[in-house]
């Protein structure tokens, strides 16, 4: 499915069955809304999915590789090299962090190659082999850009014919806290310093040189805070590009998408900026580290379940947030009701 078509797909959700949804919650034999975002989740996944008897039963996680050509700038701690052998991980019996998450919520992994520098051993959905060096030139072409938005919409059209009911997106691409954060100053409007950490570890002096690194990008390309895929392209990353795509495929599929850490939060955002509408299928996980994260959530009207000082990426904030909408929905169908228990009704007070 192309973008355009995408976009047309998306429609508002289902207020109808959200209003069965809480009707229910609130006949059961507890205090009005006291389970807080557990049961506003369920709610709002009964609304994406048109029908108050929600099913999340089959999980998937799509992480999306790819490298950053500005890596060559000295950004990171590690080479891009890292990025072929983690994405190379996550298949098999791998003892990687996110498929070990996985296999115990009972999720499915599928990394993608997106744009790893090398040939890799994972699914190929390769757009280039890594971006460009966005200091010296724009990080992708505008074409290959919406190609990496339309490898995730029709990924998470896949995952639709293929059963799954809810999806978590994750990345692993060494460099993609620089391209995030780039994309988040410009979109939110908002000082790179500000927008800027030190991702997985760098040095004072080498968060110095990656604010210095984005500013220059920025003013060199002067990306279109009005049109998020001219950001994407300019001083985005691949990755992000196929997570925004999946975002905008979920919603045009009528699939919950839920989001990890910073760098999936950025891509949301670039999702919300070219459709709003699909902000309403998303769900937040957690609260990054990086230092945006707040302001990222804030601007797409969410707030996340934890804040448990996470800061791994690779969809690890998104699969540990599955248990808990898994007891959300074992309480929604499984808890007595006032009615059956011959308790009073509790109402609404002032």
């Amino acid at each position: 499915m192309t973008l355009q078509e995408t976009l047309t797909a998306i429609a508002p959700l289902d207020k109808k069955a959200e209003e069965i949804c809480w009707k229910h919650w609130d006949a059961l034999a507890k205090p009005l809304r006291s389970l807080g975002k557990m049961e506003t989740s369920v709610a709002q996944i009964a609304a994406i999915q048109r029908n108050p008897r929600i099913d999340i039963e089959k999980k998937a996680l799509i992480v999306m590789c790819a490298d950053n050509g500005v890596v060559a700038e000295g950004v990171t701690q590690t080479g891009q090299e890292v990025t072929a052998q983690v994405a190379e991980n996550f298949e098999g019996d791998s003892k990687a962090t996110t498929s070990i998450l996985c296999k115990k919520v009972g999720c499915d992994i599928f990394p993608i190659d997106i744009g790893v520098y090398r040939d890799t051993k994972i699914r190929n959905c390769k757009i280039a082999y890594g971006t460009k060096d966005m200091y010296v030139e724009p990080a992708m072409t505008r074409e290959e850009a919406i190609k990496a938005l339309e490898v995730g919409i029709n990924l998470a059209f896949e995952k639709k014919a293929e059963g799954y009911k809810i999806l978590a997106v994750g990345e692993m691409g060494i460099g993609n806290t620089t391209t995030s954060s780039a994309i988040a100053s410009v979109l939110l409007n908002r000082p790179v310093e500000e927008m800027t950490g030190k991702g997985a570890g760098l040095s004072s002096a080498g968060l110095l040189r990656k604010i210095e690194v984005i500013k220059h990008a920025i003013e060199l390309h002067q990306p279109n805070p009005e049109d998020a895929i001219d950001v994407l392209a300019k001083v985005g990353g691949l990755d992000i590009a196929g997570i925004a795509g999946v975002f905008l495929g979920g919603a045009a599929a009528r699939m919950p998408v839920v989001i990890d850490g910073f760098i999936a939060g950025v891509a949301a955002l670039v999702a919300k900026h070219i459709c709003p509408m699909a902000a309403d299928y998303m769900i937040a996980s957690h609260v990054s580290q990086e230092p945006a994260t707040k302001q990222v959530l804030a601007a797409l009207g969410k707030e996340a379940f934890l804040t448990a000082d996470m800061r791994l990426g690779e969809g690890s904030g998104a699969v540990v947030l599955f248990p808990i909408l898994d007891l959300a929905v074992e309480i929604y169908y499984k808890m007595a009701t006032f009615e059956e228990n011959e308790i009073e009704t509790y109402v609404p007070l002032d």
